[in-house]
């Protein structure tokens, strides 16, 4: 049985057992979030070819806020990835929280996609 030694190695091992479940297809690709320390990244993946279809993160230049650690931002990046998205003719998706607790940054992220225009 595996111990989480750390904080991340507990929420790898929580990607690992969602990851099990959810598939990003090139009609309905997986929307996952990544947080790091300073900044938050977001893209669409199409698991089936394993290519990235769009993302963003709060180092773009339409996403500059000031830093990338408030939900401020994360608004920003969520409404600029739908808009990415819908560009490419998405509109479906998959949320993929990455094992972070869907709370903060992470669902102020979910709620500005779907009020961008993505349903999932």
């Amino acid at each position: 049985m595996f111990i989480p030694t750390s904080r991340n190695e507990h929420r790898e091992n929580i990607h690992r057992r969602i990851r099990q479940r959810l598939r990003g297809t090139a009609t309905r690709p997986r929307l996952c979030v990544f947080r790091s320390l300073k900044y938050l990244y977001v893209q669409l993946v199409d698991d089936g070819a394993g290519r990235t279809l769009a993302a963003a993160s709060t180092k773009d230049k339409e996403c500059a806020s000031g830093g990338g650690k408030n939900l401020k931002a994360a608004k920003a990046v969520g409404s600029l990835l739908a808009r990415r998205a819908l560009e490419k003719g998405i509109q479906e998706v998959v949320f993929d929280r990455s094992g972070y607790q869907y709370h903060g940054r992470v669902r102020v992220v979910a709620e500005a996609a779907r009020e961008g225009g993505l349903r999932f």
